[in-house]
């Protein structure tokens, strides 16, 4: 990857983003050197301007920025990182530099905790029992949480409504897992819809 770090003085910025809930972490910088790193490595490393030296995001703390994709817009001088923290991106405690705690995109996140559970077998986990029940029995949930859904929606309970909401999309989720498909594909099937 050609990178033109000329126009910031030997320094360009870098965006990093949550790969899996498009937060954006942090902004930093990058040398060649750092870049080169980052790349050999696949965790975040910047130019420190205040310390003056290569910087791994997470050499103290130990909330490293694991890289997942880097690209570089239009122009050369700017990166876009998606990365999976280790923790709290921020050295205030917070998922975000930018003091943005949201839930948006937490969904990802819940289908990658869904995803372990199941891969690893988690002893105990609701999740792992249901999905060694077989698919049978999770589209059987999945149809159970719909109609408690529609049952909930003719009334004015907002509350219950949300929360048979959520159980529904939670056991949708483990539906996806065990048709060996992701909640990016059915995004991208409605992306196609749109006109």
């Amino acid at each position: 990857m050609q990178l033109d770090f000329n126009k910031g003085n030997g320094l360009i910025p870098v965006i990093i983003q949550h790969s899996h809930t498009l937060q954006v972490l942090m902004l930093g910088y990058m040398n060649d050197a750092a870049f080169t790193k980052t790349q050999e490595e696949g965790k975040v490393t910047f130019f420190s301007r205040s310390k003056n030296r290569l910087w791994t995001k997470g050499e103290a703390s130990g909330n490293f920025l694991w890289v997942d994709e880097i690209s570089k817009d239009c122009d050369d001088d700017t990166l876009l990182i998606k990365a999976n923290p280790e923790g709290p991106t921020c050295h205030t405690g917070s998922t975000s530099c930018f003091n943005e705690e949201t839930a948006k995109g937490f969904i990802y996140s819940l289908e990658q905790t869904i995803n372990q559970r199941i891969d690893e077998h988690e002893e105990g986990s609701y999740t792992n029992q249901l999905f060694q029940r077989g698919i049978n029995k999770i589209a059987q949930k999945v149809g159970e949480e719909a109609i408690e859904l529609v049952i909930e929606a003719k009334d004015d309970n907002e509350e219950l409504f949300v929360n048979e909401a959520a159980d529904l999309l939670y056991h949708y989720l483990i539906l996806l897992k065990a048709k060996n498909l992701s909640f990016e594909k059915i995004e991208q099937q409605l992306k196609k819809r749109d006109r």
